[in-house]
């Protein structure tokens, strides 16, 4: 076989393969067996077919169908491994010539797609960050203390119209053109929070137990999500919360203090702490930031456009949407951070350990609220762990840096991030391909997993259309 590789732009290729009828052959060969198996010939046994009378009743050209979109994935890969391009999507086959066991004739075919471009990284060592400074002061402590009294309060059924902050429990039912599509009974809302549907704060307030009002509004879920229903609403009743005083016997009711000064005090240091780990989360933030502006990585288009069309699609929304610019705009960004990231982590020789990946897979099944052993499984049979490794390499990469890098906040005072945070505390992903955590991460695992390349916003790059 022989291949060889035109640069089209810094994002894509194009292969040129040829491959001699030999090295095709057995691919033939195993077509004639396979499509003997399948038919039944009067005269010879199933599976006994000769090649002349397959050739003679459906055609050589079937043979050479199925020969060809057989071999098609191998070559490709083959002349991928050839050429050290990184394919980032699903190639672009064109089938130039096709095999002639008469003439000997081989197979030709040009496979373009998208790969992962060359940039060169930025310095890493030393990376100056500037996080906000930290302001902890009585608003600060009073939100908490608020909180905290609305954990600690009572509600009362009243005999009035309701008012914002009010709980009600309520009859609640839609429907779209006469037809019911859901109905529930005494649930409990509380007036202003919106949390359930568009309007429905509008029309509550006002109305006491016993009346009942009507308004349109898009279902929030299920299978007509977004379209607009008459949505019919009966309060049966109104109650109002009571927070409790706040003095000492409130802080002796609701922690372990005696006095409200020593709660008080309690609470600002939980908001100083609260305040400390946004930094350490802001310095993540801001340093991928840094090293993004200091770089320039060109971006395949063709994968962000199906990332946008996909998106809009989820979403029931026309292909022209004015928010698929926003779409593409954060598809972009999320994937510069990627390959940025997975640059960085061959650079550094990030290597994932076993334990880290565990905890990896626990943390996203409690996100996707799924029992670990079923995620895991899933993750699994849909050939998923390797962008799952990829990822907490990519968390690992991020984390080395941070810990060379220079974190100052406005006031110029250095910023220690290891002595903020323990080693093995997660948080939820961000939304740009990076996740948050383990800021100060060391890799002390004993067994280590590779990290492979990127893979961005697309299918699986071996598959490869029929010919």
């Amino acid at each position: 076989m022989k291949s060889a590789v035109e640069t089209l732009n810094p994002t894509r290729v194009k292969l040129t393969v040829e491959v001699p009828f030999d090295e095709l052959k057995p691919s033939m060969d195993a077509a004639y067996k396979n499509i003997g198996s399948q038919v039944v010939v009067p005269g010879f046994r199933k599976g006994k077919v000769p090649p002349r009378i397959i050739d003679q009743r459906f055609g050589r050209g079937a043979v050479i169908e199925e020969a060809v979109n057989e071999a098609l994935p191998r070559f490709y890969l083959q002349a991928v491994e050839a050429s050290e391009v990184r394919p980032l999507g699903q190639p672009e086959v064109d089938v130039t010539a096709v095999p002639d066991p008469t003439t000997g004739g081989g197979l030709k075919f040009t496979a373009e797609v998208d790969v992962r471009p060359e940039f060169t990284l930025p310095a890493l060592d030393a990376v100056e960050v500037t996080v906000d400074d930290i302001n902890i002061g009585d608003e600060q402590v009073d939100e908490r203390l608020e909180t905290l009294r609305e954990r600690f309060g009572s509600l009362s059924t009243v005999d009035r119209p309701a008012v914002d902050g009010d709980f009600l429990s309520i009859d609640l039912g839609a429907t779209i053109d006469g037809d019911e599509i859901d109905s529930v009974k005494g649930i409990s809302y509380r007036v202003g929070s919106g949390e359930m549907l568009v309007g429905m704060d509008d029309v509550l307030p006002g109305l006491s137990a016993g009346e009942t009002t009507t308004f349109t509004s898009p279902l929030a879920g299920g299978e007509r999500a977004g379209e607009d229903s008459l949505v019919t609403i009966t309060v049966q009743a109104v109650k109002e919360r009571t927070l409790p005083e706040v003095n000492d016997e409130f802080a002796q009711e609701a922690s372990e203090f005696d006095t409200l000064d020593e709660l008080k005090a309690s609470l600002a240091e939980q908001a100083e702490q609260e305040a400390k780990y946004q930094q350490g989360i802001q310095a993540r933030e801001r340093l991928l930031d840094t090293l993004l502006e200091a770089v320039e990585i060109p971006v395949p288009e063709g994968l962000i456009k199906n990332e946008v069309k996909q998106h809009l699609e989820n979403e029931g929304k026309a292909e022209d949407d004015e928010h698929g610019a926003e779409v593409a705009e954060e598809a972009r960004k999320a994937f510069r951070a990627q390959l940025l990231l997975d640059a960085i982590a061959e650079a550094e020789q990030v290597a994932v350990g076993q334990q880290e990946l565990i905890e990896y897979l626990l943390a996203s099944a409690q996100q996707y609220r799924m029992e670990p052993n079923e995620f895991i499984k899933a993750v699994d049979e849909a050939g998923q762990v390797p962008q799952m490794v990829a990822e907490v390499g990519r968390r690992k990469a991020l984390a080395q840096v941070l810990e060379r890098a220079v974190v100052k906040d406005e006031s110029g005072n250095v910023i220690d991030l290891a002595a903020l945070f323990p080693q093995s505390e997660e948080i939820e992903d961000d939304g740009t391909g990076v996740i948050e955590g383990d800021v100060v991460a060391q890799d002390e695992q004993d067994h280590d997993v590779d990290v492979p390349p990127a893979r961005p916003a697309a299918g699986d790059p071996t598959a490869l259309p029929s010919f």
